[in-house]
């Protein structure tokens, strides 16, 4: 707060909220101890009551950054260096994505899964002249910590190519038959990705008040540590099936993620497609390998007149 960004310190505790938070990053940076809120919209505990810690992800982030592979610059009241961009070993923005608005502009890039990432990175430096439905045996689509599913592909294949598509995403659910004369339910297990659950319950009750849902008997929560369960009962003589297709078309159970791939490339903002988004990575770390190389050779070099002494 005092040294690298001039912020308050509200600001910098809840960007160290969410990256503790499972259900907000794909891949946690932070581990932490205490309360940092649920995905049914409870608060944090204020700062005082929680504890955090690096996760190996974030320390892969940082890691040769002592070994001059990335340019400092002054800090904001130059009294300090501080890194221009970091080393890191894998590409946070494509793993777990970013949001922001600036004037004129937003950025929406998805999460996605770490080794799918790895794989299309690895197939693109082999074969440059890769098309993005190559890339896309090895990179599927996103990945969101929510899990729930993507229907369709083709939203997918529009924004890895053009930088800009919208995709549909449904919570996963499925249907158990009554026994014995019981009422059948629908068990809901995940949730499209920034859908508050108790939101989307309290959603589901006002549609039944309104009677635009009577199909319902009952809803309730039965999450636990173990996971997501959400029961809804349905009446007697009702089909579940129809009943759940009711409720994607109705709630939050089927949401649109606009994906919008912009991001700052040599200092200016562009919106750019998956091939030029790892393309910039890739480069970015070949810099790195080249820098570090360099260090640790000088280093050598530095060396090296001592141990021909002491043979």
């Amino acid at each position: 707060m005092g040294k690298y960004h001039p912020h308050g310190d509200a600001a910098i505790y809840d960007a160290l909220v969410r990256m503790t938070q499972d259900f907000s990053m794909r891949y946690p940076l932070i581990d932490g101890q205490g309360n940092f809120g649920s995905i049914d919209g409870d608060a944090p505990a204020a700062m005082r009551y929680t504890e955090v810690r690096l996760k190996k992800f974030a320390e892969e982030l940082l890691a040769e950054i002592e070994e001059e592979t990335v340019d400092f610059v002054p800090n904001y009241d130059n009294s300090l260096k501080e890194p221009k961009y970091l080393p890191a070993k894998f590409p946070n923005l494509l793993l777990n994505g970013a949001s922001g608005i600036a004037v004129g502009m937003a950025t929406n890039i998805p999460p996605h899964n770490l080794r799918e990432l790895v794989d299309a990175i690895l197939h693109r430096i082999a074969n440059p002249d890769c098309t993005v439905a190559d890339l896309m045996e090895f990179l599927p689509g996103p990945d969101f910590p929510t899990a729930g599913f993507i229907v369709g592909r083709s939203g997918i294949r529009e924004a890895y190519e053009t930088g800009r598509g919208k995709i549909t995403m449904r919570a996963r659910l499925h249907i158990e038959q009554g026994q014995r004369g019981a009422r059948d339910k629908i068990i809901i297990t995940e949730i499209p990705y920034q859908i508050n659950k108790t939101l989307l319950i309290e959603q589901i009750v006002h549609l039944v008040q309104s009677e635009r849902l009577r199909e319902i008997a009952d809803i309730r929560d039965e999450s636990d540590r173990e996971g997501m369960r959400v029961v809804i009962e349905v009446k007697r003589g009702e089909n579940p099936t129809i009943v759940a297709n009711k409720l994607y078309k109705l709630t939050k159970l089927q949401t649109t993620y606009g994906i919008i791939l912009l991001a700052l490339m040599d200092g200016r903002p562009r919106v750019m497609n998956i091939k030029q988004l790892l393309d910039a990575y890739i480069d970015h770390r070949k810099q790195v390998v080249i820098r570090r190389s360099r260090h640790r050779l000088r280093k050598a070099k530095q060396r090296e007149h001592i141990l021909e002494g002491l043979k």
